[in-house]
């Protein structure tokens, strides 16, 4: 049995809670937050202790922790884990910083313990169905690559001002799935931004609207469509085309009922809100972390994993703002 202390008992760590409470490998025995009526809640719901996070790290008897606070806790947290010799398990991103995040991966590599940073999408039973198919050959080689993500509403600007930007805070997640499926790391990046859904964004010096074009070495291609506004609900596709055809994945509606009349063919709409949608995927992400720590296997997506996203997010920012492509 695998012991787990959480950091951070907000909405992303109650998912990750619930998921260490329902894996027969996992027990969850301790929860901390810097508001106590939060972690005292999920306590109680987790059947574990509210504890301090020094007390978490001090534990011998926690194997593992599992970090969910606010971003700018990430990498001091991280070395903090691995220096406590815990796997660790965070959510992305590592550090707003490229630099920081170097720096954390030099305290991890020296402790040599697991870090596994969450990018979830990549367990969406969907998107690693689409990956298993490119890698039995389904489509031939890989040439493009299309990424629709879109929220359905933005997020307030008090937010955003301190998110880091849409390249940063919501795109990172395409720009790992990108990677993900290119099977190549982008060498150049071009981004063209707006703020046209919410003015509060654009004077929050940030941007609503993007699109993002990325070329690997050897050609191919990946073009990122973001917005935060989807009036239908939560967007999220994908399309890989190659040199023997093409695989996409759709969006998941609420059902798969349809109304066919005289007027046309009715759907019911597509599901609204990230938790939903991407339930699976933080359940099976968690069994990812760990089936590493039992196999001692690297975990993956790794710590580099959460550095060249950042890169990219980082270029795509400069490029956005500098009208220039920008090479990787």
């Amino acid at each position: 049995m695998i012991r787990v202390g959480l950091l951070g008992a907000g909405r992303i760590g109650r998912i990750h809670g619930g998921n260490v409470v329902a894996n027969p490998r996992t027990r969850l025995v301790a929860v901390a937050d810097a508001q106590a009526a939060a972690a005292e809640s999920l306590a109680a719901a987790t059947d574990s202790a509210v504890r301090s996070i020094d007390a978490i790290l001090a534990d011998p008897n926690i194997d593992a922790i599992v970090i969910c606070t606010p971003t700018d806790m990430h990498a001091d947290l991280i070395e903090a884990g691995v220096r406590a010799g815990k796997a660790v398990f965070c959510e992305k991103p590592v550090d707003l910083s490229s630099d920081r995040i170097r720096a954390c991966l030099k305290t991890v590599d020296a402790a040599g313990k697991p870090l596994m940073i969450g990018f979830n999408r990549r367990f969406d039973p969907n998107f690693a169905e689409v990956k298993r198919r490119i890698e039995a050959g389904a489509v031939g080689k890989v040439e493009l690559v299309t990424i629709l993500s879109r929220d359905p509403s933005p997020p307030p600007a008090e937010y955003v001002a301190r998110s880091g930007g849409l390249f940063r805070d919501m795109m990172i997640h395409d720009l790992d799935m990108a990677r993900f499926l290119l099977g190549e790391d982008p060498v150049e990046v071009h981004a063209v931004g707006s703020a046209i859904v919410d003015p509060a964004i654009g004077k929050a010096g940030d941007v609503d609207t993007a699109a993002v074009l990325l070329k690997t070495a050897s050609g191919r291609i990946c073009q990122i469509s973001c917005s935060r506004r989807a009036t239908y609900g939560y967007d999220q596709r994908i399309e890989v085309h190659g040199s023997g055809g093409m695989v996409r994945a759709g969006n998941v509606h609420n059902t798969t009922v349809e109304v066919a009349t005289a007027g046309g063919v009715l759907a019911d709409p597509v599901q609204n809100f990230f938790l939903e949608r991407y339930a699976d995927a933080y359940r099976l992400e968690l069994a990812a972390f760990v089936r590493a720590i039992d196999t001692g296997e690297a975990p993956s997506p790794s710590g580099l994993d959460g550095l060249k996203a950042q890169i990219l997010a980082d270029a795509a920012t400069e490029s956005c703002f500098s009208g220039q492509a920008v090479k990787v």
